[in-house]
């Protein structure tokens, strides 16, 4: 702090008079300055830093200062806490709209509609009759149930209907053993083959959901290209993968759909890209494994499930002979000598008799005993 003295004219030279003394808390220096000012008629004006300051003002001022200081103070916290319970709010509220979009979703997920199906399976399979064309269906609604195909035993083609999934061994082993015989029915318009594709095996696909894209890419096909389908249904089997593997992928899928010469391929395989029928896949699935006339002896579904006319065959999936002596059973009439069924494997390969293909069981919670076709 320093203090200055105010002006005193001299009369003659009327100069500005001005004693300027710093003055650092009580010491004595200051004390004679200020002492001097006063014997000869020099006023004395406090300085702190660049502007007067009153001695009386300044306390009253910092009491002031102290107060608004208080005053501010108490503003910011009370906007800190109108803040902080804005912030824990909003929180709470989000963190409740989260629960309830999780509720929600658990809760449509659980009461979902069954998915629409692809054009031609409004049966959850498609028909193949004359020149291997499919028969043409419309899709399958929302909530619609099945229109089971209609069945003609006294004067229709015979009618073979397969549950499947490509994933499946025992349906490889079916496929390979009896395609041949199949395809000469349809082609001489003997027979109609109508193939339900259906995931049961995903579990054993190592997370990729093989069963369910591979029977979504089956209902792709229906769908945009399904006089392409018994070719494709024949070319999937070709290249089965191992149960227990990752399965095909989707581009390996879109690439049989290709071989198989079919229509629309972008639209089949953004189809299958895009799992556009997984929802029906699921639906399908559970129909089939729900369907008491589906089950075996032991009261469980299974693939391959073969049905002639019908009637379920329990015979080995790999023994051509007993397959066309069932459909020739089924029929009523034997067939002509031009119709030979395939040669089953050789001991070598698979002994028929000694080891016969087992059928495919759906998942159970616990595995029920694997069913062994009788011979």
């Amino acid at each position: 702090m320093v203090f200055d003295a105010t002006p005193v004219l001299d009369g003659e030279h009327h100069r500005s008079l001005w004693h300027v003394v710093p003055l650092w808390g009580k010491n004595r220096h200051a004390e004679l300055a200020i002492l001097g000012c006063h014997l000869f008629g020099v006023g004395v004006r406090f300085m702190s830093g660049a502007g007067p300051v009153d001695r009386r003002q300044s306390k009253n001022q910092r009491r002031e200062d102290a107060k608004e200081k208080a005053r501010v103070l108490r503003e910011q916290h009370r906007r800190a806490e109108k803040r902080n319970r804005f912030l824990l709010q909003g929180g709470l509220i989000v963190g409740a709209l989260a629960i309830v979009a999780i509720v929600t979703l658990i809760i449509v997920n659980s009461i979902r509609p069954p998915g629409p199906g692809p054009l031609n399976m409004q049966s959850d399979g498609i028909v193949i009759g004359e020149n291997f064309d499919a028969v043409p269906t419309d899709a399958l609604a929302d909530g619609e149930e099945p229109v089971p195909t209609a069945v003609d035993t006294e004067d229709g083609p015979i009618a073979i209907q397969i549950y499947l999934d490509y994933f499946c061994p025992v349906c490889g082993a079916f496929e390979a053993t009896n395609a041949d015989q199949i395809a000469t029915l349809i082609e001489q318009n003997a027979a109609t083959l109508e193939i339900h594709p259906v995931a049961i095996l995903d579990n054993q696909s190592l997370g990729t959901r093989y069963s369910t894209r591979s029977a979504n890419a089956a209902a792709c096909v229906a769908n945009y290209s399904p006089n392409s389908f018994f070719d494709f249904s024949a070319l999937m089997f070709e290249n089965q993968p191992e149960e227990g593997t990752e399965g095909l992928t989707d581009d390996e899928l879109v690439a049989i759909t290709t071989d198989a010469g079919v229509e629309q391929a972008s639209s089949i395989e953004e189809c299958i890209t895009e799992l556009e029928f997984g929802n029906w896949v699921e639906d399908a699935t559970s129909r089939a494994t729900g369907n008491e006339d589906l089950q075996n002896e032991n009261g469980q579904f299974g693939t391959p499930t073969v049905l002639v006319n019908g009637t379920r065959y329990t015979g080995a999936p790999n023994d051509a002979t007993a397959f066309a002596l069932f459909v020739a059973e089924a029929d009523g009439e034997s067939f002509s000598e031009s119709i030979s069924p395939s040669p089953s494997p050789s001991a070598e390969e698979e002994p028929a008799e000694e080891e016969p293909a087992e059928e495919t069981p759906a998942p159970a919670e616990e595995p029920a005993p694997e069913e062994t076709p009788a011979p």
